[in-house]
């Protein structure tokens, strides 16, 4: 059966896809957000749909793959996909939300329990998991001018975080050099605290909270920004210094951090007013944009050979 052959680490794929649709959303492309956002909706059906034949006719086999932290994938595919279809209008945001929490509730104490060490990149889905729900509902809460939606995001935000220092105190750096594709979530992980960061200064404004708690969140936010930009130029040149130009499916966990980046600067320009950095994310959109390419052409040619 096809369901028995995906793994649950498929779902970094909706997650490339998710974000490279925000990220050409926020860059002034309609039209490519549009077609990568009904890729990854219709992909995120498919694996939603093996996912759940495979909690029914062989659960012995989800759970123990639901240890493992790829399966957050799923969590993180959910809340990206669920932002795109908010910022294209679609009126499914709670459902999305509800959807992310069910599964990061239900999947993350097993990942957390089975945690093994030294960490690796995919490790790091602890934290871009967590912080899918705070982007998500950073979203509603601006747009709603919900009040528990944002202690939800400044809650989940604050976890995230201190998921990724747990994960990066016991991280094996040499993956830096020698990962196949994951290793670029230790960057990305960053750069979704940095949008969620920044989708709670924006609900912060919009419920016209104290402008000292606004200037406080705006100045992590650019924090994080630097941190996540420094990651970048690291796994970049690493990049450049260790080629890996092998396919592997991994690389769906390159496009990921990429495309992140991408809205995280967006994210922090319209926190701050440092138009600079919509500018700068403009251009990183284009490198993003390569590897999505050269990843889904080494998919689809891995499936056909088969």
């Amino acid at each position: 059966m096809i369901w028995q052959r995906v793994p649950p680490e498929s779902g970094a794929a909706v997650m490339g896809l998710g974000v490279m649709s925000v990220a050409g959303h926020l860059a002034g492309f309609p039209v490519l957000s549009a077609v990568l956002l009904a890729v990854a909706a219709v992909l995120w059906a498919l694996l939603g749909a093996a996912f759940l034949a495979r909690l029914v006719f062989d659960n012995e086999r989800w759970r123990s793959e639901a240890g493992r932290p790829g399966a957050l994938t799923c969590v993180a595919g959910t809340g990206v996909l669920g932002l795109a279809l908010v910022l294209h209008g679609w009126p499914t945001g709670w459902i999305f939300l509800v959807l992310t929490a069910l599964l990061w509730s239900g999947l993350m104490p097993l990942v957390l329990r089975g945690l093994a060490t030294p960490t690796v990149g995919v490790s790091f889905l602890v934290c871009v998991g967590t912080q899918s729900l705070a982007v998500l509902a950073g979203q509603l809460a601006a747009d709603a001018r919900s009040p528990f939606l944002l202690a939800v995001c400044a809650i989940s935000a604050a976890i995230g975080l201190a998921l990724y220092v747990l994960v990066l105190v016991r991280f094996d750096f040499r993956q830096v050099a020698r990962g196949a594709g994951d290793h670029w979530v230790a960057g990305g992980a960053l750069a979704i605290s940095t949008v969620a960061v920044a989708k709670l200064h924006a609900a912060v404004r919009e419920l016209a909270a104290p402008a000292e708690l606004a200037t406080a969140v705006r100045a992590i936010g650019i924090a994080l920004w630097a941190i996540t930009m420094c990651w970048y130029v690291v796994l970049a040149v690493a990049e450049l210094l260790a080629p890996r130009l092998r396919y592997d499916f991994r690389r769906w966990a390159t496009v990921f951090p990429l495309g992140m980046t991408c809205a995280a600067s967006f994210g922090t320009a319209a926190a701050t007013g440092m138009v600079w950095m919509a500018d700068a994310a403009r251009i990183l959109l284009w490198p993003a944009l390569a590897v999505l390419c050269l990843t889904a052409w080494g998919t689809i040619h891995d499936l056909t050979s088969r």
